[in-house]
């Protein structure tokens, strides 16, 4: 089929590559000429597993192109994609004003029957008001219906989980659109659930808040564990043996970040209560979650009264490993503090180090290795779990640390490689490691 899609983002562009992969004419829009120009020699600009391949080998093929004419590119589709970004705006709701721009592009532009599928994450009933936006706007006689197809992709394995997805929501309210959608996913091997455009918006808010709940209340039962003498691992293991629980996104860390669930949550129980209802447990994992960030700033603090002169390691900046995207990071909310406070700070992270010196380009000494950055320090935060990071030899904390002291957030280390080590070594939701 032919497709364009709207926006070149981390969804956008997964998105089409993928479908590229799967043998459809796919044609990426974005306003950006630079970065269309990266895209067109195979650059992806984002750090995604496997995506450089994917893009080359379609671009290669054929079936897969970028552009910044729009008009051309929506033209003769058969398909469009809105998937451009929602950001969260200051009351917590979602800015359509990207997606309100792109409709006024497609209306203005299509010239054949086509299908418009929504993307982007939106609140529940943007899928009405852009249809009728299109409509409205359209230049030429032609029919026109939006369909909602959330993408339940994470970062650092978005090509995996699109090329094999666990579920393909499609959202309609007619057989035509239901059928070019089914066309559109015909080579992917997945449940396809056909449901209304209304509950295919909420299926994608829903399922994300729900991971979300599930962080906060594994990081509030971890807090716990520290003051009874609990342990976390333990406990999780113990139950993620129910088939009801399941062990998924019950590991104990600083808490959730990233593109989704910090801006879903928010969006979420903005529509709620826009609406007079009141979602007390998405408010709930909003506020743990929040708090959850600065947890190693806490623990420091009992060693620290303050940090001024201290010489402190940060392994890791990016939210999650795998990907080199820094938002609601937590190190973005403890460096600043610690920036603030006078600290000395060097910083590793094999990937999301340069955007994080769009931040702070002169602060922090940035180093090419976990060894460099242990050099002389008396504190160490882990905020990432790399690989290189949980596979590394922690004898390497007392050997290159003035004073071993070592804040890891996300749970690196067993307790019991920790012992003898001459590291205190302070976990979460875990016994505290004495030198």
């Amino acid at each position: 089929m032919k497709i364009a899609v709207a926006g070149t983002g981390y969804v956008g562009l997964v998105t089409g590559a993928c479908l590229a992969f799967k043998g459809h004419d796919v044609v990426c829009v974005d306003v950006d000429e630079k970065k269309v120009e990266r895209l067109r020699s195979g650059d992806p600009v984002i750090y995604e597993n496997g995506l450089e391949e994917v893009l080359q080998k379609c671009i290669k093929d054929g079936t897969l192109s970028f552009t910044t004419d729009y008009k051309s590119a929506y033209k003769d589709a058969e398909v469009v994609i809105i998937s451009v970004g929602t950001p969260e705006k200051k009351d917590g709701s979602a800015n359509l004003i990207y997606i309100n721009g792109v409709a006024d592009q497609i209306a203005d532009s299509v010239e054949r029957d086509c299908i418009i599928i929504m993307k982007s994450t939106v609140p529940i009933g943007t899928s009405d008001r852009i249809e009728a936006r299109i409509i409205s706007g359209l230049t030429h006689p032609v029919k026109v219906e939006l369909a909602s197809n959330p993408e339940f992709l994470a970062q650092g394995t978005a090509v995996e989980n699109t090329l094999n997805p666990d579920r393909i929501i499609i959202g309609v309210k007619s057989t035509r659109a239901e059928k070019v959608l089914l066309k559109v996913y015909k080579n992917f091997d997945a449940p396809k659930l056909v449901v209304k455009r209304h509950s295919a918006e909420m299926i994608k808010y829903a399922s994300n808040d729900f991971l979300a709940l599930k962080i906060s209340y594994v990081n509030e039962i971890a807090n716990l564990c520290e003051l009874t003498g609990a342990d976390i691992d333990e406990v999780t293991c113990g139950m993620g043996f129910d088939p009801r629980i399941g062990s998924s996104f019950l590991r104990a860390g600083t808490g959730y970040g990233g593109s989704c669930f910090p801006k879903d949550t928010k969006a979420l129980h903005w529509l709620s209560n826009i609406r007079g209802h009141e979602l007390k447990t998405v408010r709930a994992a909003i506020d743990v979650n929040e708090s959850q960030k600065l947890v190693l700033i806490k623990k420091a603090h009992s060693f620290y009264e303050n940090f001024t002169d201290v010489n402190i390691a940060v392994l890791g900046l990016t939210f999650k490993p795998n990907t080199d995207d820094l938002r609601e990071s937590p190190s973005l909310s403890c460096i600043p503090y610690l920036v603030d406070d006078g600290a000395k700070i060097k910083a590793w992270d094999p990937v999301g180090a340069e955007n994080f010196k769009k931040f702070y380009p002169d602060e922090i000494t940035y180093c090419d290795s976990i060894s460099d950055t242990l050099e002389g320090a008396d504190i160490c935060f882990i905020f990432t779990e790399w690989p290189d990071v949980k596979e590394m030899d922690v004898s390497e904390f007392s050997k290159k640390m003035r004073k071993p002291l070592v804040l890891d957030g996300r749970n690196c280390f067993s307790l019991k490689e920790m012992k003898n080590k001459g590291v205190t070594y302070m976990s979460i939701g875990r016994p505290v490691i004495k030198a």
